[in-house]
């Protein structure tokens, strides 16, 4: 059970990072009837360390801290990806995982864990602009670069920035369910929820436009999920030619419009499956799917599960 979290920080850690640990973990949301988590900021080099920023951060507690952590997370830093680490977090991150801990890496933490020995026959997820020093500095790990975050329970590692706060809500969805995530992502303004597999960036950014043409498309086209559509109904809409359309659509979203509809509409039945009790039929209608063996062959291919699979995890083996 996820009660106790800790964010371990070496001297230069970034201020974001470790913010986004704190803003999940460290608040307490007991009026919205959410779990309060026993938080605490670790300090690895003495009890005062800089940031990046040029301010410093002060904590009481020291590495003995994390003895008791069901989760330790390691924030982001300036020099993480090219420095040493003491050994003695290293040998505490490692204990952590040996007694059936977590650890949870943002951007440059990763380089922490990997030197702990942690992501050995991993694979891992690093902000896009260190994949490369990563794979040569530790060899056997492997890199995911271009996804948000990967779940190799027990470790837990993330891409840049906010990909840390889909991180951190991805594990309180995986252990306290769908219901705390949301309540916590809606009080932090951000979306309930990103599959740690979506892309980190688009390659090639849209030139400046007078109206956002494709954004509006994109909206319709998540409020009618349940429909066919093709690509050519599509660039009518927004008034392009097909060609066109296509070729701006996979510029805004980097991704084409078949997978882009095709993973709203898994999104869909994940939530439905978690907060409903609706047949697989019901839910295959009204995610466009049409049949529920449709759903469940597209379930399984972006998954890895099936949907009642899937229900029994959220909800309990008597919800399938």
């Amino acid at each position: 059970m996820l009660k106790n979290v800790a964010a371990v920080l070496l001297d230069g850690v970034h201020p974001f990072e470790l913010g986004v640990v704190c803003e999940v973990f460290g608040i307490d949301r007991s009026d919205d009837g959410l779990p309060v988590y026993d938080f605490a900021v670790v300090s690895a080099e003495g009890p005062s360390l800089g940031t990046h920023c040029g301010f410093t951060v002060s904590t009481p507690h020291g590495l003995e801290r994390l003895e008791e952590a069901d989760l330790i997370a390691v924030p982001a830093g300036e020099t993480y990806v090219h420095r040493e680490y003491p050994e003695e977090m290293l040998a505490a991150l490692r204990r952590a995982v040996d007694r059936g801990a977590r650890v949870l890496s943002v951007c440059s933490g990763v380089f922490v864990l990997a030197a702990a020995g942690l992501l050995d026959g991993r694979r891992c997820a690093v902000h896009w602009h260190h994949a490369d020093q990563l794979a040569l500095r530790y060899p056997r790990l492997t890199v995911e670069p271009d996804v948000l975050y990967v779940d190799e329970d027990p470790v837990i590692t993330s891409a840049g920035t906010a990909a840390g706060i889909d991180a951190c809500l991805h594990l309180v969805r995986k252990e306290q369910g769908p219901e705390v995530a949301n309540k916590i992502a809606r009080r932090m303004v951000v979306p309930p929820h990103r599959d740690g597999g979506q892309a980190q960036f688009i390659e090639r950014p849209l030139p400046k436009a007078p109206c956002d043409t494709v954004g509006e498309v994109l909206a319709w086209m998540e409020a009618h999920l349940d429909r066919e559509v093709t690509v050519e109904q599509l660039a009518a809409r927004a008034h392009m030619a097909p060609r066109t359309f296509a070729r701006r659509f996979q510029q805004e979203t980097g991704t084409t419009p078949y997978r882009w509809i095709l993973r709203q509409r898994v999104l869909l039945a994940q939530e439905l499956l978690e907060g409903t009790d609706e047949t697989m039929d019901a839910i295959a209608w009204r995610t466009g799917f049409g049949t529920a063996a449709a759903l469940r062959h597209q379930f399984v291919r972006a998954l890895g599960t099936t949907p009642n699979a899937y229900r029994r995890a959220f909800r309990g083996p008597q919800a399938a």
